[in-house]
């Protein structure tokens, strides 16, 4: 009894402490219909005499670009514990300081929020859709003490709140510490919402939310996620287990409106999916794709993460080399789930695998640079934000579809030389650095390709030629196996590289031109306004197809264009068109053997056991 009594009273203390240290936080929404929350913001046990930095954050989870959160923040204020106004500096744009704080501080602000995405925050009637780092501010140095945050939506007696954020009720929400607040999305409105369990390896059951906020009936939303649930079981056979989701609960937060902005954000324990569509209802199939990408998320990159992302750092933009996995090969997880489950038929997956092998055979991007390089670049491109032109277009493909082109060549190496499989690589990594929340390197990634496989050199040879180097595999080959044929889908069409010609009051534009493809070779260039080609007048983009349609690779043309006001005259050399697609080979009067037909079964196929 003297025991059990010993350990209440440590845990009462442990509880108290806690307490002591926890900030907290309280929202309401006075001005929602102009966009306006209004945030209050407590901070015990603030040490004496020393000054206090409060700042807004510069980067969130899930995106590797800068955001000035900061500049949505007006009318900040700071009180001690009687209330009393404090003097405030503030030394950064996001950042201000409290020369001389002690105690309990209140820090109360007004926040404007108009961007309904994974990365921002909106309030307005009709909900509040929050990504953390965009709305709240935090004490620096603080990150191990607790959070709590209450709403306040009076007035909107339909509201209800969903997040991953642990319900203590009364309205309070709580995160552990700064880290795990700032990965929990909330969403407040008058949503539907539709739940199932799924039962793990070690028996217990967790629960699935779908949580909609969308112009669609009750029926609408519970059959779309009988739709979700079908996806989130392929996914489950790939690792042969679920996450263990904190508190048993993971959150799907879907947001649709035309209005919307769009995006899909991973979290810990939730997705944040916002799409630009009327409803859910007549669109199910099509936005399916963002959900399975997503929800490959709660493995591939929450849990199984690189080490450059450990820990992430919210005041800077997070560089990584390792997005070609985290992100490239969730891209083409997130396309393969889908037909395995029955969502896309073998013609839709055979365009996703042709518009892979297009985006690192024919762009600059990816024959100059390798898909670490690629993942770099990602502090400049993920949603980042720019006034000046780039170069993006000749020195960017994205980690995306780069990356998931590499995954796509692994697998089929893999299936082809050792009777594995692409699903056996990442359940060994989930094994060694997912399950275990171990941060991985890339020498590790390699290492454990190598002992799957029991061939060094072969890992150590994948590796070197196509995740440090820029070669490219034999794609060709390696889709023959499962009876798909690359081939060029305009052979022997001419191409000149001017595409994408954008038409305003009778001139037509040039956009960037690609390295290499003849327009870039004839010294034409962006914003260049072409008016004639080969003798005809050009007013349209569909005027320069039709001259192209008459030639033949290997002619020359002449194209007069207008560089800033000055008539200028260029030659133009006809390539073969170099886009390639990918074709089911039944469909190109080949023959599908039985061979070809067992491989693409075992590889296409449901998962499922």
């Amino acid at each position: 009894m003297k025991n059990y009594l010993l350990i209440v009273f440590l845990f009462g203390a442990t509880t108290i402490a806690k307490s002591q240290q926890e900030i907290s936080y309280t929202v309401s929404f006075p001005n929602a219909v102009h966009h306006e929350a209004e945030v209050s913001m407590t901070i015990p046990n603030v040490p004496a005499n020393s000054p206090l930095k409060v700042r807004f954050a510069r980067s969130s989870p899930g995106r590797y670009a800068t955001h000035e959160f900061g500049k949505n923040v007006y009318h900040l204020k700071a009180f001690d514990a009687n209330g009393k106004p404090l003097a405030l500096k503030q030394p950064a744009g996001d950042v201000y300081e409290i020369t001389k704080a002690s105690g309990k501080i209140k820090v109360t602000y007004t926040i404007f929020g108009n961007w309904i995405d994974g990365t921002y925050s909106g309030f307005d009637e009709a909900h509040a859709h929050m990504n953390i780092p965009a709305v709240f501010a935090f004490p620096v140095g603080m990150d191990k003490r607790p959070r709590t945050i209450k709403f306040n939506f009076t007035g909107k007696a339909d509201w209800k709140v969903a997040t991953q954020l642990k319900a203590l009720g009364n309205g309070v929400y709580y995160a552990k510490d700064f880290h795990y607040f700032m990965d929990s999305p909330i969403e407040i409105s008058n949503h539907k919402a539709a739940s199932w369990e799924v039962k793990s390896s070690d028996g217990k059951t967790q629960t699935i939310h779908l949580i909609a906020h969308s112009e669609d009936d009750e029926m609408t939303v519970f059959n779309y996620a009988n739709m979700l649930k079908k996806v989130v079981a392929e996914q489950k056979a790939i690792f042969g287990e679920l996450p263990t989701f904190d508190y048993g609960h993971y959150y799907f937060l879907h947001c649709v409106h035309p209005s919307y902005a769009g995006d899909g954000m991973e979290h810990r324990n939730s997705t944040v999916i916002v799409q630009r569509t009327p409803k859910i209802g007549g669109h199910e199939n099509n936005l399916l794709g963002t959900f399975s990408h997503e929800f490959f998320h709660a493995w591939n990159v929450e849990r199984l993460r690189p080490k450059t992302l450990e820990p992430f750092n919210f005041t800077q933009a997070n560089i990584s080399d390792e997005l070609w996995l985290a992100e490239g090969f969730t891209q083409y997880y997130g396309n393969l789930t889908l037909k395995r489950a029955g969502f896309r038929t073998l013609e839709n997956i055979s365009r996703v695998f042709g518009g892979l092998v297009n985006s690192v055979i024919n762009s600059p991007g990816a024959e100059n640079f390798s898909p670490i390089q690629a993942s770099r670049y990602a502090v400049f491109a993920d949603a980042g934000v720019a006034v000046d032109q780039t170069n993006q277009r000749n020195i960017f493909t994205s980690y995306y579809t780069y990356g998931a082109a590499v995954g796509l060549a692994l697998d089929l190496r893999l299936r082809a030389d050792f009777n594995l499989t692409l699903d056996d690589y990442m359940k060994a990594l989930w094994k060694a650095y997912g399950k275990t929340e171990i941060a991985y390197t890339i020498p590790e990634l390699e290492k454990t390709l190598a002992n799957l496989t029991k061939n060094p050199t072969f890992a150590k040879q994948f590796f070197n030629n196509y995740v440090y180097a820029t070669k490219k595999e034999d794609y060709a080959s390696l889709l023959s196996k499962a009876g798909l044929v690359l081939r060029k889908s305009n052979a022997g069409k001419a191409y000149s590289g001017i595409s994408r010609l954008d038409v305003n009051e009778g001139k037509v534009t040039m956009p960037a031109t690609l390295v290499g493809s003849p327009a870039y070779l004839a010294g034409l260039d962006i914003e260049d306004i072409i008016l004639k080609a080969d003798g005809s007048d050009i007013k349209t983009a569909k005027d320069f197809e039709t001259v192209t349609e008459k030639h033949q690779p290997g002619e020359t043309i002449e194209v007069v264009y207008s560089r800033k006001g000055v008539e200028k005259t260029t030659k133009v050399t006809f390539i073969e068109n170099p886009s390639l697609e990918v074709l089911p080979i039944e469909s190109t009067g080949g023959t599908l053997t039985a061979e070809m037909k067992a491989f693409r079964d075992k590889w296409l196929e449901s998962a499922i056991k």
